[in-house]
């Protein structure tokens, strides 16, 4: 009986997440304060990181023309170093907390900043419809209070925890 009506309620829970709408983003995001290196701590699975075995940062340089650089690497499974190069573009003035970001062209994709520590120390980007999600911090690890904390946001914000992978560092 448990397993019908929960069959019967996932479509409904469903439903309701879909009706909250997009993540929000963060008030704000201070770009100088924001590039930078950044560690991956745990992500949702993508088809682009599928050979990335850990070690896998991601640098953001401002450029004069007021677009972001953005450089991710990471150690692939046969020991060698993977490298994607692109470009990124605030779309939302008012937060700086949504972006484009482009490494094939005409290709681009939603970069959004939904969770932000007040100190930079750590960051969470999202995509508008919850399919792709990226744990970073300015250190190789976290401390385990805060990625608690990390979780219980992103689950309030519609976010399936258990895709989830975490990612070695070294």
């Amino acid at each position: 009986m448990r397993w019908f009506l929960i069959l019967l309620l996932l479509p409904l829970s469903t439903a309701c997440l879909q009706a909250a709408g997009p993540p929000r983003v963060v008030d704000r995001v201070d770009l100088k304060r924001y590039v930078g290196t950044w560690y991956e701590i745990a992500r949702y699975p993508n088809f682009f990181q599928k050979k990335c075995a850990g070690g896998t940062t991601a640098t953001y340089e401002l450029r004069p023309d007021g677009k972001i650089t953005v450089i991710n690497r990471c150690r692939e499974k046969d020991g060698d170093t993977s490298e994607a190069r692109g470009k990124a573009w605030v779309v939302d003035r008012a937060t700086n907390a949504k972006l484009k970001v482009q490494f094939f062209w005409p290709f681009s994709g939603a970069y959004w900043i939904i969770e932000l520590d007040p100190d930079y120390r750590w960051a969470v980007v999202g995509h508008p419809d919850r399919k792709y999600l990226w744990i970073l911090s300015r250190t190789p690890a976290l401390e385990p209070a805060a990625y608690d904390d990390i979780l219980r946001r992103i689950a309030a914000q519609g976010y399936d925890l258990k895709p989830i992978i975490p990612t070695p560092q070294p």
